[in-house]
Protein backbone atom coordinates (compact mmCIF):
# COMPACT_ATOMS: atom_id res chain seq x y z
CA UNK A 1 0.00 0.00 0.00
CA UNK A 2 2.81 2.12 0.83
CA UNK A 3 3.32 3.28 -3.02
CA UNK A 4 5.48 6.69 -4.40
CA UNK A 5 3.15 9.21 -3.47
CA UNK A 6 2.11 10.98 -7.11
CA UNK A 7 -1.26 12.45 -8.28
CA UNK A 8 -1.78 12.11 -11.82
CA UNK A 9 -4.93 13.54 -13.22
CA UNK A 10 -7.24 12.08 -16.17
CA UNK A 11 -8.65 14.98 -18.28
CA UNK A 12 -11.33 13.26 -20.55
CA UNK A 13 -10.73 16.07 -23.45
CA UNK A 14 -7.20 15.90 -25.01
CA UNK A 15 -4.80 18.94 -25.56
CA UNK A 16 -7.48 19.91 -28.71
CA UNK A 17 -10.70 20.09 -26.69
CA UNK A 18 -10.81 23.72 -26.64
CA UNK A 19 -10.48 24.21 -30.72
CA UNK A 20 -11.70 20.50 -31.57
CA UNK A 21 -10.22 19.04 -34.57
CA UNK A 22 -12.09 16.26 -35.89
CA UNK A 23 -15.93 15.78 -36.69
CA UNK A 24 -17.21 12.16 -35.97
CA UNK A 25 -20.47 10.77 -37.58
CA UNK A 26 -21.39 7.69 -35.36
CA UNK A 27 -24.07 4.87 -36.19
CA UNK A 28 -26.58 5.15 -33.41
CA UNK A 29 -29.02 2.86 -34.14
CA UNK A 30 -29.51 0.41 -37.22
CA UNK A 31 -31.53 -2.38 -38.80
CA UNK A 32 -28.40 -4.35 -38.70
CA UNK A 33 -27.20 -4.09 -34.86
CA UNK A 34 -23.67 -5.17 -35.60
CA UNK A 35 -23.60 -1.98 -37.18
CA UNK A 36 -24.31 0.29 -34.29
CA UNK A 37 -21.34 2.16 -32.88
CA UNK A 38 -19.33 2.24 -36.05
CA UNK A 39 -18.02 5.76 -37.23
CA UNK A 40 -17.28 8.01 -40.05
CA UNK A 41 -14.33 10.69 -38.68
CA UNK A 42 -12.89 13.86 -40.63
CA UNK A 43 -10.41 16.08 -40.41
CA UNK A 44 -9.76 20.14 -41.13
CA UNK A 45 -12.50 22.92 -41.01
CA UNK A 46 -13.72 23.58 -44.60
CA UNK A 47 -14.45 19.73 -45.02
CA UNK A 48 -17.28 18.60 -47.28
CA UNK A 49 -19.32 15.36 -47.17
CA UNK A 50 -22.18 14.13 -48.54
CA UNK A 51 -24.22 11.72 -46.61
CA UNK A 52 -26.77 8.71 -48.45
CA UNK A 53 -27.29 5.33 -48.86
CA UNK A 54 -23.88 5.03 -50.21
CA UNK A 55 -21.27 6.99 -48.52
CA UNK A 56 -19.28 7.81 -46.39
CA UNK A 57 -17.61 4.53 -45.16
CA UNK A 58 -18.08 3.50 -41.57
CA UNK A 59 -15.95 0.77 -39.84
CA UNK A 60 -14.88 0.42 -36.36
CA UNK A 61 -11.02 0.76 -35.62
CA UNK A 62 -9.70 -2.04 -37.78
CA UNK A 63 -12.78 -3.04 -39.47
CA UNK A 64 -14.02 -2.75 -42.89
CA UNK A 65 -15.39 0.29 -43.98
CA UNK A 66 -18.60 -0.49 -45.24
CA UNK A 67 -21.55 2.95 -46.22
CA UNK A 68 -24.83 2.81 -44.29
CA UNK A 69 -26.34 0.84 -47.16
CA UNK A 70 -29.75 0.69 -45.63
CA UNK A 71 -32.66 0.38 -48.40
CA UNK A 72 -34.84 3.42 -47.01
CA UNK A 73 -32.02 5.95 -47.06
CA UNK A 74 -32.25 7.63 -50.40
CA UNK A 75 -29.60 7.82 -53.30
CA UNK A 76 -29.05 11.62 -53.18
CA UNK A 77 -26.94 12.86 -50.81
CA UNK A 78 -27.43 14.89 -47.63
CA UNK A 79 -24.28 17.46 -47.92
CA UNK A 80 -22.53 18.67 -44.50
CA UNK A 81 -20.07 20.94 -44.60
CA UNK A 82 -18.29 22.92 -41.75
CA UNK A 83 -16.89 26.31 -41.93
CA UNK A 84 -13.48 28.76 -40.39
CA UNK A 85 -15.75 28.53 -37.33
CA UNK A 86 -16.51 25.08 -37.15
CA UNK A 87 -20.39 25.19 -37.68
CA UNK A 88 -21.85 22.59 -39.76
CA UNK A 89 -24.31 22.90 -42.12
CA UNK A 90 -26.59 20.44 -43.54
CA UNK A 91 -27.94 20.96 -47.18
CA UNK A 92 -30.92 18.64 -47.63
CA UNK A 93 -31.45 16.10 -51.33
CA UNK A 94 -34.69 16.61 -52.67
CA UNK A 95 -36.25 13.63 -51.75
CA UNK A 96 -39.00 12.06 -49.92
CA UNK A 97 -36.33 10.69 -47.06
CA UNK A 98 -37.52 11.82 -43.94
CA UNK A 99 -34.81 13.61 -42.25
CA UNK A 100 -35.16 14.47 -38.50
CA UNK A 101 -32.42 16.04 -36.17
CA UNK A 102 -33.38 15.71 -32.24
CA UNK A 103 -36.64 14.12 -32.99
CA UNK A 104 -37.76 16.90 -35.00
CA UNK A 105 -38.83 16.72 -38.91
CA UNK A 106 -36.43 19.18 -40.90
CA UNK A 107 -37.64 21.04 -43.79
CA UNK A 108 -34.73 22.94 -45.11
CA UNK A 109 -31.30 23.53 -44.56
CA UNK A 110 -29.50 23.21 -40.93
CA UNK A 111 -26.55 25.11 -39.69
CA UNK A 112 -25.50 23.62 -36.44
CA UNK A 113 -22.77 25.94 -34.37
CA UNK A 114 -19.36 24.00 -32.82
CA UNK A 115 -21.03 24.29 -29.38
CA UNK A 116 -23.87 22.33 -30.49
CA UNK A 117 -22.24 19.74 -32.17
CA UNK A 118 -20.06 19.19 -29.07
CA UNK A 119 -23.49 18.93 -27.03
CA UNK A 120 -23.94 16.16 -29.73
CA UNK A 121 -26.86 16.15 -32.68
CA UNK A 122 -28.76 13.28 -33.02
CA UNK A 123 -29.92 12.54 -37.15
CA UNK A 124 -32.32 10.12 -38.22
CA UNK A 125 -32.65 9.70 -41.97
CA UNK A 126 -35.38 7.58 -43.41
CA UNK A 127 -36.91 6.83 -40.14
CA UNK A 128 -34.22 4.11 -40.53
CA UNK A 129 -31.28 4.74 -39.01
CA UNK A 130 -29.48 7.10 -36.43
CA UNK A 131 -26.50 9.10 -36.74
CA UNK A 132 -24.78 11.53 -34.25
CA UNK A 133 -22.71 14.31 -35.39
CA UNK A 134 -20.26 15.00 -32.53
CA UNK A 135 -16.30 16.50 -31.86
CA UNK A 136 -13.64 13.75 -31.07
CA UNK A 137 -10.14 14.77 -30.28
CA UNK A 138 -8.29 11.52 -31.26
CA UNK A 139 -8.69 9.28 -34.11
CA UNK A 140 -11.12 5.96 -32.49
CA UNK A 141 -8.85 3.33 -31.63
CA UNK A 142 -9.43 -0.38 -29.76
CA UNK A 143 -8.42 0.13 -25.92
CA UNK A 144 -10.78 -2.50 -24.77
CA UNK A 145 -11.32 -2.37 -20.76
CA UNK A 146 -13.94 -4.97 -19.32
CA UNK A 147 -17.32 -3.55 -19.23
CA UNK A 148 -16.74 -0.26 -20.53
CA UNK A 149 -18.44 0.40 -23.62
CA UNK A 150 -18.57 3.57 -25.86
CA UNK A 151 -17.13 5.13 -28.84
CA UNK A 152 -16.12 8.66 -27.92
CA UNK A 153 -13.69 10.87 -26.85
CA UNK A 154 -14.75 10.16 -23.35
CA UNK A 155 -15.56 6.46 -23.00
CA UNK A 156 -11.75 6.53 -24.97
CA UNK A 157 -10.25 8.74 -22.42
CA UNK A 158 -11.90 6.55 -19.69
CA UNK A 159 -10.35 3.57 -21.03
CA UNK A 160 -7.03 4.78 -21.75
CA UNK A 161 -6.80 6.02 -17.74
CA UNK A 162 -7.99 2.43 -16.40
CA UNK A 163 -5.46 0.45 -18.87
CA UNK A 164 -2.81 2.87 -17.47
CA UNK A 165 -3.14 2.71 -13.92
CA UNK A 166 -4.61 -0.68 -13.55
CA UNK A 167 -1.07 -2.25 -14.08
CA UNK A 168 -0.09 -0.54 -10.93
CA UNK A 169 -0.57 -0.83 -6.81
CA UNK A 170 -1.51 2.83 -6.82
CA UNK A 171 -4.47 4.06 -4.86
CA UNK A 172 -7.22 5.21 -7.39
CA UNK A 173 -9.86 7.63 -7.02
CA UNK A 174 -13.20 7.61 -9.09
CA UNK A 175 -15.06 10.90 -9.69
CA UNK A 176 -18.51 10.90 -11.23
CA UNK A 177 -22.26 11.68 -10.32
CA UNK A 178 -24.38 8.94 -9.31
CA UNK A 179 -25.11 6.20 -11.72
CA UNK A 180 -21.77 6.84 -14.15
CA UNK A 181 -20.68 3.73 -13.46
CA UNK A 182 -17.88 4.23 -11.17
CA UNK A 183 -18.24 0.19 -9.80
CA UNK A 184 -17.88 -0.90 -13.43
CA UNK A 185 -14.96 1.09 -13.96
CA UNK A 186 -13.25 -0.43 -10.33
CA UNK A 187 -14.50 -3.94 -11.89
CA UNK A 188 -11.80 -3.17 -15.03
CA UNK A 189 -9.13 -2.05 -13.21
CA UNK A 190 -9.02 -4.93 -10.85
CA UNK A 191 -9.89 -7.62 -13.74
CA UNK A 192 -6.62 -5.67 -15.68
CA UNK A 193 -4.70 -5.59 -12.78
CA UNK A 194 -2.08 -8.42 -11.24
CA UNK A 195 -4.71 -8.68 -8.75
CA UNK A 196 -7.30 -9.80 -11.36
CA UNK A 197 -7.48 -13.62 -10.74
CA UNK A 198 -8.34 -12.77 -6.87
CA UNK A 199 -11.86 -11.29 -5.12
CA UNK A 200 -12.25 -7.82 -5.56
CA UNK A 201 -13.82 -7.20 -1.72
CA UNK A 202 -16.63 -4.34 -1.88
CA UNK A 203 -17.78 -1.98 0.68
CA UNK A 204 -20.02 0.59 0.50
CA UNK A 205 -18.97 3.36 2.77
CA UNK A 206 -22.62 4.77 3.28
CA UNK A 207 -23.95 1.75 4.37
CA UNK A 208 -21.41 1.39 7.63
CA UNK A 209 -22.52 1.82 11.04
CA UNK A 210 -20.35 4.42 12.83
CA UNK A 211 -19.95 2.48 15.69
CA UNK A 212 -19.02 -1.03 14.13
CA UNK A 213 -17.34 0.55 11.14
CA UNK A 214 -13.30 0.11 12.64
CA UNK A 215 -14.25 -3.37 13.16
CA UNK A 216 -16.30 -3.88 9.76
CA UNK A 217 -12.57 -2.32 7.63
CA UNK A 218 -10.02 -3.38 10.41
CA UNK A 219 -10.95 -6.49 12.05
CA UNK A 220 -11.36 -6.79 15.97
CA UNK A 221 -9.74 -8.95 18.52
CA UNK A 222 -11.95 -11.65 20.74
CA UNK A 223 -13.41 -9.42 23.42
CA UNK A 224 -12.74 -6.14 21.73
CA UNK A 225 -16.62 -5.36 22.32
CA UNK A 226 -19.57 -6.60 23.51
CA UNK A 227 -20.71 -9.18 21.13
CA UNK A 228 -17.14 -10.31 20.16
CA UNK A 229 -16.88 -14.02 20.84
CA UNK A 230 -13.56 -14.52 18.73
CA UNK A 231 -11.32 -12.69 16.34
CA UNK A 232 -12.84 -11.21 13.67
CA UNK A 233 -11.21 -10.53 10.16
CA UNK A 234 -11.99 -6.66 8.57
CA UNK A 235 -12.50 -5.88 5.19
CA UNK A 236 -8.78 -4.96 4.50
CA UNK A 237 -7.44 -8.49 5.83
CA UNK A 238 -10.19 -10.48 3.70
CA UNK A 239 -8.08 -7.92 0.43
CA UNK A 240 -5.07 -8.96 1.36
CA UNK A 241 -3.23 -9.69 -2.17
CA UNK A 242 -6.33 -8.54 -3.77
CA UNK A 243 -8.54 -5.40 -4.13
CA UNK A 244 -10.69 -3.78 -1.92
CA UNK A 245 -13.33 -1.09 -3.42
CA UNK A 246 -14.40 1.58 -0.94
CA UNK A 247 -17.85 2.96 -2.74
CA UNK A 248 -19.29 6.57 -1.22
CA UNK A 249 -15.93 7.34 0.25
CA UNK A 250 -17.17 11.19 1.03
CA UNK A 251 -19.73 9.10 3.78
CA UNK A 252 -16.92 7.06 5.36
CA UNK A 253 -17.47 8.05 8.86
CA UNK A 254 -15.24 10.58 10.29
CA UNK A 255 -13.62 7.90 13.20
CA UNK A 256 -12.33 5.96 10.55
CA UNK A 257 -10.62 8.17 8.12
CA UNK A 258 -7.53 8.75 10.35
CA UNK A 259 -7.12 5.20 10.33
CA UNK A 260 -8.01 4.93 6.18
CA UNK A 261 -5.10 7.54 6.02
CA UNK A 262 -2.49 5.35 8.12
CA UNK A 263 -3.07 1.92 6.10
CA UNK A 264 -2.29 4.32 3.00
CA UNK A 265 0.84 5.49 3.51
CA UNK A 266 2.54 2.75 5.52
CA UNK A 267 0.50 -0.22 4.82
CA UNK A 268 -0.27 -0.69 8.87
CA UNK A 269 -3.18 -1.00 10.84
CA UNK A 270 -4.28 -2.22 13.76
CA UNK A 271 -7.34 -4.24 14.57
CA UNK A 272 -9.47 -2.72 16.67
CA UNK A 273 -8.43 -4.27 20.43
CA UNK A 274 -5.64 -6.30 19.37
CA UNK A 275 -1.63 -5.50 21.04
CA UNK A 276 -0.16 -5.73 17.33
CA UNK A 277 -0.37 -4.02 14.01
CA UNK A 278 -0.76 -6.12 11.29
CA UNK A 279 0.22 -5.03 7.38
CA UNK A 280 -2.24 -4.97 4.19
CA UNK A 281 -1.10 -5.75 0.38
CA UNK A 282 -4.62 -4.75 -0.32
CA UNK A 283 -4.92 -2.39 -3.55
CA UNK A 284 -7.46 0.78 -2.95
CA UNK A 285 -10.08 2.42 -5.07
CA UNK A 286 -11.95 4.56 -3.42
CA UNK A 287 -15.04 6.03 -5.42
CA UNK A 288 -17.70 9.55 -4.80
CA UNK A 289 -20.43 11.69 -6.76
CA UNK A 290 -19.48 14.81 -3.88
CA UNK A 291 -16.72 17.32 -4.54
CA UNK A 292 -14.69 15.96 -1.22
CA UNK A 293 -12.09 19.12 -1.16
CA UNK A 294 -15.51 21.41 0.12
CA UNK A 295 -17.48 18.35 2.17
CA UNK A 296 -14.95 18.62 5.72
CA UNK A 297 -13.61 15.35 4.48
CA UNK A 298 -9.94 14.46 5.72
CA UNK A 299 -7.78 16.26 3.35
CA UNK A 300 -4.56 14.34 3.91
CA UNK A 301 -6.96 11.25 3.32
CA UNK A 302 -7.89 12.54 -0.14
CA UNK A 303 -4.56 13.71 -1.40
CA UNK A 304 -3.68 10.26 -0.54
CA UNK A 305 -6.27 8.85 -2.34
CA UNK A 306 -6.19 10.67 -5.24
CA UNK A 307 -2.86 8.89 -6.39
CA UNK A 308 -4.32 8.86 -9.67
CA UNK A 309 -7.90 10.06 -10.17
CA UNK A 310 -10.75 8.97 -13.02
CA UNK A 311 -13.12 11.03 -13.99
CA UNK A 312 -16.24 9.48 -15.21
CA UNK A 313 -18.23 11.20 -17.66
CA UNK A 314 -22.04 11.99 -17.48
CA UNK A 315 -23.96 10.36 -19.69
CA UNK A 316 -25.66 13.79 -20.97
CA UNK A 317 -22.02 14.36 -22.70
CA UNK A 318 -21.56 11.24 -24.72
CA UNK A 319 -24.89 11.18 -26.56
CA UNK A 320 -22.44 9.14 -29.36
CA UNK A 321 -22.65 6.22 -26.94
CA UNK A 322 -26.38 5.43 -26.27
CA UNK A 323 -26.30 2.81 -28.97
CA UNK A 324 -23.57 0.94 -27.79
CA UNK A 325 -24.82 1.29 -24.12
CA UNK A 326 -28.03 -0.11 -25.39
CA UNK A 327 -26.92 -2.78 -27.19
CA UNK A 328 -24.46 -3.54 -23.88
CA UNK A 329 -27.31 -3.43 -20.85
CA UNK A 330 -29.78 -5.60 -22.89
CA UNK A 331 -27.06 -7.97 -23.95
CA UNK A 332 -29.60 -8.97 -25.95
CA UNK A 333 -29.09 -7.73 -29.93
CA UNK A 334 -32.49 -9.48 -30.26
CA UNK A 335 -34.02 -7.73 -28.00
CA UNK A 336 -32.50 -4.77 -28.55
CA UNK A 337 -33.90 -4.39 -32.41
CA UNK A 338 -37.68 -4.58 -30.91
CA UNK A 339 -36.89 -0.76 -29.93
CA UNK A 340 -38.29 1.43 -32.28
CA UNK A 341 -35.62 3.89 -34.09
CA UNK A 342 -37.97 6.89 -32.74
CA UNK A 343 -37.84 5.24 -29.18
CA UNK A 344 -34.19 5.17 -29.53
CA UNK A 345 -33.83 8.58 -30.96
CA UNK A 346 -36.24 9.84 -27.77
CA UNK A 347 -33.77 8.32 -25.75
CA UNK A 348 -30.59 10.09 -27.18
CA UNK A 349 -31.82 13.06 -26.80
CA UNK A 350 -32.69 13.03 -23.16
CA UNK A 351 -30.44 13.81 -20.75
CA UNK A 352 -30.20 11.20 -17.86
CA UNK A 353 -29.66 12.99 -14.46
CA UNK A 354 -29.26 8.98 -13.03
CA UNK A 355 -27.14 8.57 -15.77
CA UNK A 356 -26.21 5.03 -17.24
CA UNK A 357 -28.36 3.31 -14.27
CA UNK A 358 -31.52 5.56 -15.37
CA UNK A 359 -30.88 4.11 -18.93
CA UNK A 360 -30.83 0.31 -17.86
CA UNK A 361 -33.80 0.69 -15.77
CA UNK A 362 -35.42 2.54 -18.67
CA UNK A 363 -34.53 -0.27 -21.00
CA UNK A 364 -35.95 -3.16 -18.62
CA UNK A 365 -39.62 -1.30 -18.46
CA UNK A 366 -39.35 -1.31 -22.24
CA UNK A 367 -38.49 -4.91 -21.76
CA UNK A 368 -41.84 -5.37 -19.96
CA UNK A 369 -43.89 -3.69 -21.90
CA UNK A 370 -42.76 -5.12 -25.07
CA UNK A 371 -43.48 -8.27 -23.44
CA UNK A 372 -47.00 -8.12 -22.36
CA UNK A 373 -47.43 -6.94 -26.59
CA UNK A 374 -47.91 -3.37 -25.87
CA UNK A 375 -45.17 -0.62 -27.46
CA UNK A 376 -43.03 1.21 -24.78
CA UNK A 377 -43.50 5.39 -24.94
CA UNK A 378 -40.90 7.27 -23.51
CA UNK A 379 -43.14 8.94 -21.25
CA UNK A 380 -43.34 5.48 -19.63
CA UNK A 381 -39.92 4.70 -19.65
CA UNK A 382 -38.64 8.00 -17.26
CA UNK A 383 -40.37 9.28 -14.47
CA UNK A 384 -42.35 12.45 -14.91
CA UNK A 385 -40.49 14.15 -12.17
CA UNK A 386 -37.44 14.02 -13.52
CA UNK A 387 -36.27 16.92 -15.72
CA UNK A 388 -37.72 17.04 -19.05
CA UNK A 389 -36.68 15.41 -21.96
CA UNK A 390 -34.98 18.13 -24.28
CA UNK A 391 -33.22 18.52 -27.40
CA UNK A 392 -29.68 17.26 -27.91
CA UNK A 393 -28.11 20.53 -28.17
CA UNK A 394 -29.85 21.75 -24.99
CA UNK A 395 -28.52 21.76 -21.87
CA UNK A 396 -31.71 20.51 -19.97
CA UNK A 397 -33.96 22.56 -17.75
CA UNK A 398 -33.00 23.27 -13.96
CA UNK A 399 -33.61 20.94 -11.62
CA UNK A 400 -36.69 21.51 -9.48
CA UNK A 401 -35.74 21.90 -5.90
CA UNK A 402 -36.10 18.83 -3.82
CA UNK A 403 -38.35 18.12 -0.26
CA UNK A 404 -37.43 20.55 2.43
CA UNK A 405 -34.44 19.02 4.84
CA UNK A 406 -35.89 16.60 7.86
CA UNK A 407 -34.77 15.98 11.08
CA UNK A 408 -34.84 11.82 11.54
CA UNK A 409 -36.63 12.02 14.43
CA UNK A 410 -39.73 13.58 12.55
CA UNK A 411 -40.04 10.68 10.63
CA UNK A 412 -42.20 7.91 11.20
CA UNK A 413 -41.32 4.12 10.45
CA UNK A 414 -44.42 4.18 8.32
CA UNK A 415 -42.70 7.21 6.83
CA UNK A 416 -39.67 5.45 6.08
CA UNK A 417 -40.90 2.03 5.08
CA UNK A 418 -43.50 3.70 2.28
CA UNK A 419 -40.52 6.15 0.68
CA UNK A 420 -38.56 2.70 0.34
CA UNK A 421 -41.57 0.98 -1.52
CA UNK A 422 -42.24 3.93 -3.38
CA UNK A 423 -38.72 4.45 -4.62
CA UNK A 424 -37.99 0.81 -5.66
CA UNK A 425 -35.71 0.46 -2.72
CA UNK A 426 -33.39 2.35 -3.68
CA UNK A 427 -31.53 4.44 -1.54
CA UNK A 428 -30.48 7.72 -2.90
CA UNK A 429 -34.22 8.34 -4.03
CA UNK A 430 -35.71 7.57 -0.88
CA UNK A 431 -33.84 9.81 1.55
CA UNK A 432 -34.24 12.11 -1.67
CA UNK A 433 -38.18 12.36 -0.99
CA UNK A 434 -37.58 12.19 2.97
CA UNK A 435 -35.45 14.89 2.99
CA UNK A 436 -32.77 13.53 4.45
CA UNK A 437 -28.77 12.31 3.33
CA UNK A 438 -28.29 8.55 2.54
CA UNK A 439 -26.08 8.20 5.32
CA UNK A 440 -29.14 9.03 7.72
CA UNK A 441 -31.49 6.82 6.08
CA UNK A 442 -28.89 3.92 6.53
CA UNK A 443 -28.74 4.50 9.75
CA UNK A 444 -32.81 4.58 10.15
CA UNK A 445 -32.98 1.19 8.37
CA UNK A 446 -30.81 -0.43 11.18
CA UNK A 447 -33.22 0.64 13.43
CA UNK A 448 -36.59 -0.26 11.23
CA UNK A 449 -38.01 -3.72 12.42
CA UNK A 450 -39.49 -4.41 9.32
CA UNK A 451 -36.54 -3.59 7.16
CA UNK A 452 -33.67 -6.50 7.20
CA UNK A 453 -30.02 -5.46 5.84
CA UNK A 454 -28.85 -7.91 2.90
CA UNK A 455 -25.85 -9.18 4.86
CA UNK A 456 -28.05 -10.83 7.64
CA UNK A 457 -30.55 -12.66 5.21
CA UNK A 458 -30.09 -16.53 5.02
CA UNK A 459 -29.37 -17.04 1.70
CA UNK A 460 -31.70 -19.76 0.80
CA UNK A 461 -34.69 -16.99 1.45
CA UNK A 462 -32.33 -14.85 -0.90
CA UNK A 463 -32.67 -17.35 -3.54
CA UNK A 464 -36.12 -17.78 -3.16
CA UNK A 465 -36.88 -14.38 -3.71
CA UNK A 466 -34.82 -14.22 -6.39
CA UNK A 467 -36.65 -17.18 -8.26
CA UNK A 468 -40.08 -15.79 -7.49
CA UNK A 469 -38.47 -12.12 -8.84
CA UNK A 470 -37.47 -13.63 -12.17
CA UNK A 471 -33.42 -12.34 -11.30
CA UNK A 472 -34.70 -8.96 -11.23
CA UNK A 473 -32.87 -7.29 -8.07
CA UNK A 474 -35.63 -4.53 -7.23
CA UNK A 475 -38.07 -6.97 -7.46
CA UNK A 476 -36.38 -8.81 -5.20
CA UNK A 477 -35.36 -6.35 -2.64
CA UNK A 478 -39.07 -5.39 -2.59
CA UNK A 479 -39.74 -9.03 -1.60
CA UNK A 480 -37.26 -9.24 1.15
CA UNK A 481 -37.29 -5.72 2.47
CA UNK A 482 -34.20 -4.50 1.53
CA UNK A 483 -32.27 -2.18 -0.08
CA UNK A 484 -31.50 -2.69 -3.57
CA UNK A 485 -28.09 -1.54 -3.80
CA UNK A 486 -26.36 -3.80 -1.00
CA UNK A 487 -28.21 -6.20 -2.30
CA UNK A 488 -26.71 -5.91 -5.87
CA UNK A 489 -23.23 -5.93 -4.38
CA UNK A 490 -24.01 -9.48 -2.26
CA UNK A 491 -25.07 -10.88 -5.26
CA UNK A 492 -22.46 -10.00 -7.65
CA UNK A 493 -20.07 -11.45 -4.67
CA UNK A 494 -21.80 -14.18 -4.71
CA UNK A 495 -21.37 -14.25 -8.42
CA UNK A 496 -25.37 -14.59 -8.68
CA UNK A 497 -26.86 -13.79 -12.39
CA UNK A 498 -29.41 -11.29 -11.73
CA UNK A 499 -31.07 -8.52 -14.07
CA UNK A 500 -28.98 -5.77 -11.92
CA UNK A 501 -29.04 -2.03 -13.41
CA UNK A 502 -25.58 -0.33 -13.78
CA UNK A 503 -23.62 1.63 -11.23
Amino acid sequence: MNDEFRTLTSPLSGPGADSPSLLALTILWHPDPARIGEQFVTGAQGTALELSRYGPLFCRPGGDPLPLGHGGLSREPLRVRRDALDNVSLQLPVTRMVVELNGKVVQGDVVLDAAQVGAGQVLALGRAVLLCFHWMDSLPRHNPAPGVSGVGSGALAMRDQIRMVAPTDMPVLLLGETGTGKEIAARAIHALSKRGRAKLVTVNMAALNEALAPADLFGAARGAYTGAQADRKGWFAEADGATLFLDEIGNAPASVQPMLLRVLEGGDYRPLGAAQDQRSTARLIAATDQQLDTAGFNQALLRRLEGFSVALPALRSRREDIGVLILDLLADQAAAMRLSCALVSELACYHWPGNIRQLARALQRAMLILDAGAIPQFAQLVRESAAAPGGAASTGAPAAPGPARRKPGELSEHDILDAMERHAWTIAHAARALGISRPTLYKLLDKHPDIKRAQYIPADEIDRALVASEGDVGRCAALLKTPAEPLRRLLGEREVPCSAGRD
